[in-house]
């Protein structure tokens, strides 16, 4: 599914069934050695799709990190993102001659928590959510996912916090169903986005969305 996202040169790589036989790899195992064992599903599930993705792209299969704040640290000259929720583990990655980052998000798809709503959101992204039919799809999460992926795609070029009040989203719909959808996202950062890559400061992300088989996936490849 994370595929029909992302543009050419963006390899992908997904597990919606987890195998039992799956092990961190060994470089690994002390980041997570007294995790609860859903944290090391996750964690074991989404960096084997990275490796996947990484010998894709013509890499070695290394062991990938941790940095600051969670942010994975993939091989020099590689960016992208991890992403988990129940049933479903992804990565996205690209040569970072191509693309300066990748952020990618997969959450449930259902209402966001009571209350929830408020604290990741602008009044006008509320409004839009206000005025626009949902038909049995979940925007409010949808929203959620979004910022999610644009923090990702955002963090490992600037090295800063981005809260939810930072961003304001916008959505297209290109299709819909009574339980699918698919579209776009524009994102328009509200704080200065100077990057450490000595590259040209951020102020946009556009992205793509899809409502499928239960899940709702959100991805940004930004060049």
């Amino acid at each position: 599914m994370l595929e029909k996202l992302l543009p050419s040169g963006v390899a992908t790589s997904e597990l919606l069934a987890y195998p039992e036989d799956l092990k961190a790899h060994p470089a690994e195992e002390h980041l997570i050695a007294k995790s609860v064992e859903k944290r090391r599903r996750d964690f074991i599930g989404a960096r084997h799709c990275a490796r996947v993705a990484l010998e894709e792209l013509g890499e070695p299969p290394v062991a990938i990190g941790k940095g600051e704040r969670g942010m994975p640290l993939f091989p020099r000259g590689v960016v992208g993102s991890l992403t988990h929720c129940d049933g479903y583990r992804a990565a996205a990655l690209a040569h970072a001659l191509r693309f300066r980052s990748v952020g990618i998000d997969a959450e449930p798809h259902g209402p966001l928590p009571e209350g929830v709503l408020d604290s990741v959101s602008l009044p006008a992204e509320r409004e839009w959510l206000a005025g626009t039919p949902d038909d049995g799809l979940h925007l409010d999460r949808l929203l959620f996912c979004a910022k999610e992926a644009t923090y990702k795609a955002w963090f490992p070029l600037t090295l800063r916090w981005l809260g939810f009040e930072d961003a304001h989203i916008t959505f297209e719909i290109d299709s819909r169903t009574a339980d699918s959808a698919t579209g776009t996202f524009h994102t328009k950062l509200l704080v200065p986005g100077l990057t450490t890559d000595g590259g040209i400061p951020l102020t946009t992300f556009d992205g793509r969305w899809m409502i499928a088989d239960g899940l709702i996936l959100t991805a940004i490849a930004h060049g």
